[in-house]
This record gives structure tokens, sequence and C-alpha cells, in this order.
């Protein structure tokens, strides 16, 4: 019973993913040599402490002077609505986004948080695929859909930003329901959103044509819609860009997805010497996506590639009944969940390939991770 549960870590690796597993296990972290001789901490992972801060109660956070430690004790995540927060220019929303869906889950009081920054870039999944999967993807682990909600109130491409988003996620009653989830079922229907800032409102429509070309060479019901915003009518953010994500629905009720954006640099910093970088066509961007999206379907199970941590923490976080899945090729990042997931939850999954299918099936005992905030309150 006296077991010390606190972790010491090392390195800036999986950041996001340890302050949330450490958070939910109410495990106590100290992460060192943050990047030592680097300049340590980077501002998008100082902006998420300062949202951990904000959604949380009773607890300690500290940063050095260097920035290459931070010790963590977690306290208890409070939700509350009406807040907002500025996730800055360095990241996309959506890297902020998923640790909020995990920690909103298990809040006090359901949450309601405005995100100001990067709607649409290329390393985070966009606020789009967020709306279009991620929430969706909630449901099969027993969360209603009333309540969970993500709005998008103005598009913000790098590199300044500038776009707007409204998550609210409900708190769940007690924990949530273990999967039995293998059967990707075949491809129905495909749905997506070019969007377009402060750019030609002719490339939208150039994006949707170059996309819809491939898509119905496979599939007739194809739609994408088209969401262009120009300074005129506001909701268009601070810089330009434009970018499309475009999401298969199946028989069985799973969603992959595929996005991709273009953004034009910061004219102010360029220098008259430099040369204007050559930017992908609307037409290249269409095709690309398209072909991401057919790559991530051929690759087989329930979730894309870039869903896979969130559906092993997800699985971890169940109840002690056994959760089954099945996914594709397995991406590193996914790998290091699993570590991560032993880690802090000691949950273990047991893989299983399927070399006819190329898909890999996980099982796992659940943590049985309870939401004791709603329980103090």
């Amino acid at each position: 019973m006296g077991r010390d549960k606190s972790r010491r870590l090392s390195g800036s690796r999986d950041f996001r993913q340890r302050l949330v597993l450490a958070t939910l296990t109410s495990t106590p972290i100290t992460i060192k040599d943050i990047r030592a001789g680097e300049g340590g901490l980077r501002p998008h992972e100082m902006s998420l402490l300062h949202l951990i801060h904000k959604v949380s109660d009773q607890h300690v956070i500290d940063v050095n002077d260097t920035g290459t430690k931070v010790g963590y004790k977690p306290g208890v995540v409070v939700g509350g609505k009406d807040m907002e927060h500025d996730c800055g220019a360095h990241r996309g929303i959506g890297y902020f986004i998923e640790p909020l869906l995990l920690l909103g889950l298990f809040a006090r009081s359901p949450l309601s948080i405005r995100l100001k920054g990067i709607t649409n870039d290329t390393k985070d999944p966009s606020v789009d695929t967020f709306r279009m999967v991620t929430l969706h993807m909630l449901k099969h682990f027993g969360v209603p859909l009333e309540g969970l909600e993500l709005k998008i109130e103005s598009r913000g491409a790098p590199p300044r930003g500038g776009g707007e988003v409204l998550l609210r996620v409900p708190n769940i009653n007690s924990t949530l329901k273990a999967v039995n989830w293998i059967d990707e079922g075949m491809v129905k229907r495909i749905r997506g959103v070019a969007f377009s800032t402060n750019v030609s409102a002719q490339i939208v429509t150039r994006i949707f044509y170059a996309a819809r070309g491939l898509f119905n060479k496979f599939i007739p019901d194809v739609h994408i819609f088209t969401d262009h915003r120009a300074s005129s009518s506001g909701g268009c953010g601070l810089s330009a860009g434009y970018g499309v994500s475009v999401v298969a629905e199946t028989t069985t009720g799973c969603l992959i997805s595929a996005d991709a954006t273009v953004s034009y640099p910061n004219v102010d910093e360029m220098s008259e010497q430099s040369e204007k970088p050559e930017l992908m066509s609307p037409e290249d961007l269409g095709e690309q996506v398209a072909s991401m999206l057919l790559e991530e379907v051929a690759q087989g199970g329930v979730v894309d590639s870039t869903h896979q941590g969130l559906l092993f923490m997800l699985c971890a976080l169940c109840p002690p009944d056994v959760s089954k899945v099945r996914v594709g090729q397995l991406t590193l990042r996914a790998i290091e969940s699993l570590r991560n997931i032993k880690e802090f939850l000691d949950v273990k999954f047991i893989i299983k390939p399927d070399p006819n299918s190329n898909t890999v099936t996980l099982k796992c005992v659940g943590a049985g991770v309870k939401n004791l905030a709603r329980k103090i309150s």
C-alpha cells in the first residue's frame, strides 16, 4: 500500500501523453533533461502546462529556470465553462484538443473552452478531423454525443493563426465502456471539407474537383463541402492558406481520415532577396489527400494511423474487461503510446498480427480508471 507512485522520467518525447497519463492516474512525475543545451521546453509545451493549470485544481507545476526540468503533482481536473486558452502559433489547436478530450471526460464538471490559434497545419490533425472523426470515436466507448461538440468559429492558417474553436466535452458518470471493435467493413461514402482563408474563392473548388476525380474511380458517393473565408466576411484568421480534410465512412460505422494544409510564409519576415517558395497547387493537394485516404483505407483497421495512440489510451482506461481492437500497421507513435500505457497504467496489450490482411489485433484488460473528480463534488 505504501508504494511510491511517483515517476522519474527524462527527455522531451511524449511530453503531452506523459502529462495526461500522470493526471488521470494521479501520479506525480519529474521529467529531466528536456532538450538540455537546446533551450528546454518549447513554447507549445509551456502552453500545454498553462492549459492543464487552467482546467485543474490542487496541482503543483514546477519548471526550472532553463526549462529542462519539470515537476508535476497532479490535482483534480475540474473542467468548467466559458474558459479560454490561446494556443499560440507554434503548434496547431489539434495538439491541445486530444489531451483536453481525455482530461475532460474525467473532470468534475463538463468542459467548455474556447481555443485560439492555428486550426489547420501540417504537424497536427486538423480541427475538421477532430470534429468529423475523433469525437465520433468516443461514442464507441460509451461517451454520449450530446454535450460533445467542436465548433469552428474562424479559420487560422500558419504562420500567424488567428483561428478560433469552441470545444465542449461532457464528463462521464463513472467509467468508459470496454469495446470489441474489429470489423472495419467496406467504404460506403466519402465526405470532407475543403477550406481557404484570405485567398481566391476558386481554390476550394479546384481542390474539390481534384480530390473527387480520384475518389470517383472507386466510389460514386463523394461529397466535399467548401468553406471559403475572406477578410470581408470575417472568420478568416491572420494568414493565407488552404487545405482539405476527408473522411471515409464504412458500412460498420468506422471513420478513416486524412488531411493536409498549404500555408503561405509570413511576408513580413521574408527578405527582399529571398525567393518566394513554390506552394503545392490546389489540384496537387486534392490528389495528394485523396491518395493519402485511399492508402489509409488499404491499410485496414477500425481507425486510421493518426488515431491509433488515442484508441489504445481509451482501451487502457476502460473497466477491467477485455477490449479488442484491430488496426493497420502500427505507427511508431502508437508503439510509444503502448509503452507509456504500460508505464503509468500497468496495462499490457496482447498483439496478434494477421498476415492475411496485414492488420494487427490488440487485446487488453482495462485499468478501470474511474471519474473520481465527479464523486468528490
